[in-house]
């Protein structure tokens, strides 16, 4: 059957793999032990052949000698051919063996053994000549040496039959772990399908956590990410339907009020009070816009970038986006840590552009309600920007609404409701605490917005 090179190939289990890899490396760890165990049922093989050997060739050759005398005795006169044993000695086992003299002729032999001499030296010891495992014990009194050989088949044949129970018994065993670590491992990864089936149910109208509560370290820790990942979509879903819904609420009526009076001047004599109105409706337009922006960065945390900031030096550069305006120039103020106070700078852990929107807020909003009345800007240590008014203030009842949205309380078309809102968000991000007072402590009208931030630990020597 031909496969379709562009098909994508079949998935493989991550049981099956798992249970593959196991074996095989449980096969690599068996087969250097059984070649370990090889090599020492090998060693220990020709160990016990070689004793055995030398035991059989010490006890034989006085038995042999006294065969060889009593045959030629009986039979042969020195010089003749060789006297063959014609029956076992010792035991009854066919034994290999040589007697030989001083001179290396053969004087005495077991059927079993070759005619001519092993052409080993007459030295007592072990030797291996072809296919034999020989000892060569001496005789003590007489010039006559017993030459006992071994097969080395059967030595290899021991190893061999060893070798083969071994593998055979590796084989077995092997099948059945694949089929109990096949079983084990579908179980224990039976918690990614329960992790995959979750993860498949999520959609954009359920983002809620996954379950992680009895799952093991790895697949827990997976899914904690996930939760994470679905937290951080949810909160960008959320942006995106606060903006619509803001976008929807703040910028009908300007846009409306623009229309209108651009239309009236178009049907009319172009009455330089109609394009006045329509364009201070475009520049409330582009203002709230602004703001709307503002809100959508404040709420994405994926925008923030925390870096340590000077406190004061930031309150200068905001201040100094209002000084341009003749009116803000001579109402603002920035008010620096006094001299009593911890020497150094004043610094926060934050994001800078972030921050910097919501302490331009507080101060646009101070500006607009405080009708004329002198706006600082006062940096405290530990880590404290305060933005105070000495303006009217704001009554207890609008005080408990102020950091809603779409809430204004100014009658005139320049009050937003999304600027202390804005700031409140901001400051959450930056892990910080915003407080409204009104009026300030010690006086008796103005209104004071404190920014609570985490300072800054300096490092020990």
């Amino acid at each position: 059957m031909r496969t379709d090179p562009l098909r994508p190939a079949r998935p493989v289990s991550l049981a099956d793999r798992l249970t593959r890899a196991l074996l095989l490396a449980l096969a690599a760890v068996w087969l250097v032990c059984i070649l370990g165990v090889s090599w020492f049922i090998y060693e220990k093989t020709n160990e016990n052949f070689d004793a055995e050997l030398m035991e059989s060739a010490h006890r034989l050759i006085d038995v042999a000698v006294s065969q060889y005398d009593d045959a030629v005795a009986a039979h042969k006169a020195p010089g003749d051919s060789p006297v063959i044993a014609k029956e076992p000695i010792i035991n009854t086992l066919p034994l290999t063996y040589q007697l030989v003299d001083g001179q290396g002729h053969v004087v005495l032999r077991s059927g079993s053994a070759p005619a001519q001499a092993f052409g080993i030296p007459l030295l007592e010891g072990f030797y291996d000549q072809g296919e034999w495992r020989i000892y060569v014990a001496e005789h003590p009194y007489r010039e006559l040496y017993l030459q006992l050989a071994d097969p080395l088949a059967e030595r290899i044949e021991v190893l061999m039959n060893a070798l083969l129970t071994l593998v055979a018994v590796m084989v077995l065993v092997l099948l059945a772990l694949t089929l109990l670590l096949r079983g084990i491992a579908r179980r224990e990864l039976s918690v990614l399908q329960s992790l995959q089936q979750q993860i498949s149910r999520r959609s954009g109208s359920d983002l809620s956590p996954i379950d992680v509560g009895r799952m093991p370290l790895e697949p827990r820790a997976v899914g904690e990410d996930v939760n994470r990942m679905l937290q951080r979509l949810s909160d960008a879903l959320d942006v995106e339907r606060a903006l619509a819904a803001n976008a929807a609420h703040e910028l009908r009526t300007p846009l409306a009020v623009a229309m209108l009076r651009l239309q009236a001047a178009l049907d009319g004599d172009f009455a330089r009070d109609d394009v006045h109105a329509a364009l201070d409706g475009l520049k409330t337009l582009a203002h709230r816009t602004e703001k709307l922006l503002q809100l959508s960065r404040a709420e994405s945390a994926a925008s923030l970038g925390q870096q340590v900031v000077d406190l004061a030096a930031l309150a200068t550069t905001v201040a100094g986006e209002f000084w341009g305006n003749a009116q803000a120039m001579r109402q603002l103020d920035v008010i620096e840590p006094e001299h009593d106070e911890p020497s150094g700078p004043v610094t926060a852990l934050v994001d800078p552009d972030t921050l910097a929107i919501a302490l331009r807020n507080l101060v646009e909003n101070a500006l607009r309600y405080a009708k004329g009345a002198k706006v600082e800007i006062r940096v405290q240590a530990p880590a404290t920007l305060v933005v105070r008014d000495y303006g009217p203030g704001v009554d207890a009842g609008h005080m408990l609404t102020l950091q809603s949205r779409h809430v204004r309380h100014a009658t005139d078309s320049a009050g937003y409701g999304l600027g202390m809102s804005i700031t409140s968000s901001i400051v959450q991000r930056n892990h910080g605490e915003l407080e409204l007072l009104s009026p300030p402590p010690g006086y008796a009208s103005g209104f004071e917005a404190r920014i609570h931030l985490k300072p800054v630990v300096p490092e020990t020597a």
